[in-house]
């Protein structure tokens, strides 16, 4: 649950006057991708008839992604890459057509790097609910009319079945590493832990166990700051005129999101009680330059995404509990057999420290024994996005952990 695209993740800075201008002009009713926008680097995967767990129904369902590299003959060096909250199937490469962000990690992802593209062929699915490519709330219904409201009631476990149905399609068995951060790697687990079978390594980023009471009622504030919008007409803003969707309630609620995104020392240090310009905000109208930088990203991030959709997900995330109808947590984590790679930022206050120990503890092929690897970083929970360097070099180990590897390379 993170910026997930370069322009947001880069360390926070003051909004500068040309930064201002981006965010101009009325916002879309949604700013999800629709059928007949630019493809962009988009493949779309086929599933078929889709049954959720609360009994919900669709009688299709289709997943965009997006590969790198090359599938082997023998199918085995293919790599999972699950994303965050609000992130996409366009892991790497440029914004332009098609793709409104650059690559959310480029700098792990490609020739030479961690995951290492000449190596490895790596597989990036929009999850199910999203709103680029996948079938979501925006999508259509037979009928011709948006899903809106009337999408299904969504799980971490649904969104991974669909993930399984879809390595079915690839004719992949096994993946030789499944990787995730934040909500991407709630999937990463619940792929370890519902199919070891098909689960060679495992990396789990700043993630917990399950979603408590704490991140629950954080998240609940978030979707009614969406669904109290006037423009949110019950769900149903598709047809609105640009200006006229639910733009306010859906920046607002990023705008929550992102104080939990980040740390408070960062925030402190980088913004202090500095003024955004000369006018003061001391009862004259002006802003504090911390006001100003979380007003700008929550309206840049309602020009990509979708309202419903940012329910949706966020629902799913609350769904998050990998002891659910398995024993508990350790007795679920105890289903992991891949070598695992479990890493928390010390300074992650969406997702703490105390979650990471507790799938440590509970994986028995942890490649760190019984605790998480841990890095140190000024940024909270988006220093999985950032810290290029650390995160690459214990994905590294990981990735180094068979000698097929070496056999792939040679």
């Amino acid at each position: 649950m993170d910026w997930q695209t370069p322009e947001d993740t880069v360390p926070s800075s003051f909004i500068t006057e040309e930064l201002a201008r981006q965010v101009l002009g009325k916002p879309p009713a949604t700013g999800a991708w629709r059928d007949g926008d630019p493809a962009g680097e988009r493949l779309f995967a086929d599933l078929g008839a889709f049954d959720f767990e609360s009994g919900g129904h669709l009688p299709h369902v289709r997943l965009a992604y997006e590969t790198l590299g090359t599938l082997n003959p023998e199918k085995d060096n293919a790599v999972l890459i699950t994303h965050a909250l609000t992130g996409d199937s366009h892991v790497t490469g440029d914004a332009g057509r098609g793709h409104a962000t650059a690559g959310w990690w480029s700098s792990i992802v490609g020739p030479g790097l961690a995951i290492d593209t000449d190596v490895w062929f790596v597989v990036t699915p929009n999850m199910l609910g999203g709103c680029q490519g996948s079938t979501g709330p925006a999508s259509f219904a037979p009928d011709g009319y948006e899903w809106a409201t009337r999408f299904p009631y969504t799980t971490i476990r649904d969104q991974v079945r669909a993930q399984v149905q879809f390595a079915d399609l690839l004719g992949i068995d096994r993946w030789a590493a499944v990787v995730g951060g934040s909500v991407g790697g709630m999937h990463a687990l619940e792929w370890a832990v519902g199919y070891p079978d098909r689960v060679e390594r495992l990396a789990v980023l700043a993630a917990p166990p399950h979603t408590t009471a704490d991140q629950v009622a954080l998240n609940s504030v978030q979707i009614e700051a969406i669904r109290m919008d006037p423009l949110f007409a019950g769900g149903h803003y598709y047809d609105a005129q640009d200006g006229n969707g639910p733009h306010r309630g859906l920046a607002l609620a990023r705008r929550m999101a992102l104080l939990n995104y980040r740390s408070p020392s960062e925030l402190n240090a980088r913004f202090g009680r500095t003024w955004q310009s000369a006018i003061s905000p001391l009862g004259d109208g002006g802003k504090y330059a911390i006001e100003s930088y979380i007003d700008f990203h929550g309206n840049k991030f309602t020009r990509r995404f979708d309202a419903n959709s940012y329910i949706t997900l966020v629902e799913a995330m609350n769904s998050h509990d990998i002891g659910r109808g398995r024993g508990g947590i350790d007795a679920a984590l105890a289903r992991v057999s891949a070598a695992t790679l479990v890493l928390g930022i010390d300074s992650d206050r969406l997702f703490p420290l105390e979650g990471q120990e507790t799938i440590a503890r509970g994986i028995r092929s942890n490649i760190d024994g019984d605790v998480p690897a841990v890095i140190t970083s000024d940024f909270g929970h988006d220093g999985f996005l950032i810290e290029a360097d650390a995160v690459s070099a214990h994905l590294r180990r990981l990735l180094d952990t068979a000698d097929r590897r070496a056999a792939w390379v040679s």
